[in-house]
This record gives C-alpha cells, structure tokens and sequence, in this order.
C-alpha cells in the first residue's frame, strides 16, 4: 500500500489514541510489525504548539517508521498553519481527525462533530492539502449519528480535496465505542472512491484483521484498542495477512522483557516524576493478557519510584514462572 510518496511495509496500521501512541508505544509496534504509526492528536490551537506536552507528542524517532502526525481543529486557515507547523517538525505525512468522539473535543467542533458540516469538511481539507507538501490523510466515523451517516459523501470530498488515504472506523460518533463495528459502511465506501481506505473498529485479532480485509476489499486495517498491552498483535496480523503464517503469541519470557523495556523508556522518555504515572496505564493493559485477576495491579499502582516500579514487576514476572 502506498499513501502518497510512500511505500508502506504492510497493511496493519496503528491507529492514533490520545494518551497513548507516544514515542516509546510507536516505537514498539513498529518493532512488532506495524506498518505504519500515528502520532497523538495535536490541537491546531497556536497557544498550544510549542508547550512541553506538545513537544513530547511530536517527538520522534527513526525506529518508529514514517513520521505521521494527526491534527485537530475545525478552522480551515489554522488548520493548514499547524499542518504546516508540524511539516516544519519534521512530519512526513499529515492526518487529520473527523473521527474523535470526546466530548471536549467536539465541542469545540473538532473530531467527529465536523461530519455534520460537509462544506466545512471540504474547505478544512483544501486548505491543508493546499498548505502542505507531504500527503494528508483523513480520519472520520461513518457519521454523526444513526440517522446521519455520511462517510461515503464525506469520502467523496476527500477523493476531491485531494486526500491521499482514508480511514474510516465503524462506528458514529453517537455510537462512541459500543456496539459491533459497521463493515458494511466502510465496504461501499470503498467500491466508490479511488483512495486508499483503511479499516478500523473492534480489529482485536489476526483473523479478525484478514475477515475485515477480505470483506470490506480496504487496502490496509488500523488497530487501535486492539493493540493496548498487546503490541505484539502487528507480528501476528502481518504473519497471518502478508506471510500466510500463523505466529503465536510471545511466551511469558518475551512478554516480560518487552514489557521492562517499554516501562523503562516511558521513565526515559518522560522523565521520573511523569513517567511512573504513564507506566501504570499500559502495566494495567499489559496484565489483563497475562494474569487478569491479579492484585498485583494495586500494588504497583501504589509505587511512586520508577526503579521500584522495575524491580516490583520483574518481583511479579519470577513469581508467575515459579507458580
């Protein structure tokens, strides 16, 4: 598959989370197999742009793959002024977020809530296509609501608009992430653009990816959830999509050096005070995949010191292997 320029390695993408797809995140999924990573959402408010959490959501690194930046806002002119901000960065490829569902987001008529706005949509997209060399991409859900779903007439403005790929998530923004993700949308949007579209919504397998692919004709699929404590999915959706090789999942002493590793850069990456906090999130996701009912959690929980949150958790990984 190819967005713009670019020749992607494969067709399972990690999709942009905000609070989540930070460097150290990207980075392991691309080690894993994602051909390609999405950074978090950066707002197109210029207050914003050179703060230290922005800073650290634009941060990036080779092992991570193309460098993709998602954007968010809702005014055409500020909209192109941070695609071209992020381009300056070092932003190989621009997307931007009709998709989001929160509430803070959409009040400010970002993410989702631009669905109900189709010329707006258009005039977003000229601008930022316009201000940009790098390709821009699109990300939206397949409407506002039940009775508002318009993701093939807002695919058809973005074939126009010049839009490189779409990515379209099975859902409304009504309904948030409940329910079963709606294949059939995505599969007539793609039988009447020429773009590339990317799948994405409850993709929690490697053979939930290669259903979703063969049933929607998409020329990639984006995991999202699917992919919290479970990096390791990209390794065994490529094997399965792109090799016709089922790989099992990694043992408990892969799982457990992967994980020391992931928690020791978020402490690099954030530094001592913040990233004992970050750790705690993904130690929970990771966990659910290997001892779910585990007390375990509290107690780390509880740790405020990043080297006692290692040795807590390697504690924990010897204990499993003794059992």
């Amino acid at each position: 598959m190819r967005i713009g320029c670019y020749q992607l390695k494969n067709r399972i993408l990690l999709a942009p989370m905000a609070g989540i797809t930070d460097q150290p995140f990207r980075k392991l999924c691309a080690h894993y197999g994602a051909g390609l990573t999405f950074s978090e959402m950066m707002s197109t408010n210029p207050q914003v742009w050179h703060t230290e959490k922005s800073k650290l959501r634009l941060a990036h690194h080779r092992e991570a793959g193309i460098n993709a930046v998602q954007i968010a806002g809702s005014d055409p002119e500020e909209m192109a002024q941070a695609a071209r901000v992020n381009v300056n960065y070092g932003a190989e490829i621009i997307d931007i977020n009709m998709g989001c569902p929160a509430k803070k987001v959409n009040r400010k008529l970002a993410g989702s809530a631009l669905l109900q706005y189709p010329d707006l949509v258009g005039r977003i997209l000229q601008a930022v296509v316009a201000a940009v060399e790098v390709p821009v991409t699109l990300k939206i859900r397949t409407g506002w609501d039940r009775n508002n779903r318009n993701c093939l007439q807002i695919a058809k403005i973005a074939e126009q608009s010049g839009i490189q790929a779409l990515t379209i998530h099975g859902r409304t923004r009504e309904c948030l992430f409940e329910g079963e993700a709606e294949y059939d949308n995505i599969k007539a949007v793609k039988e009447q653009v020429s773009i590339p579209v990317i799948a994405n919504g409850d993709i929690t397998s490697a053979q939930k990816a290669k259903s979703v692919l063969d049933y929607t004709g998409a020329d990639a699929v984006m995991i999202g959830r699917g992919a919290l404590g479970r990096p390791w999915l990209f390794q065994t959706a490529v094997g399965l999509i792109e090799n016709k090789v089922i790989i099992p999942e990694p043992d408990l002493d892969e799982k457990s050096a992967v994980i020391l590793r992931h928690i020791r850069a978020l402490h690099h990456f954030y530094g001592a005070q913040k990233g004992y906090r970050i750790a705690r999130k993904h130690v929970t996701w990771y966990l659910q995949g290997i001892e779910p009912d585990s007390c375990f959690r509290q107690t780390f929980n509880a740790i405020t010191d990043p080297e006692e949150q290692l040795r807590a958790l390697e504690d924990f990984f010897n204990l499993i292997r003794n059992g």
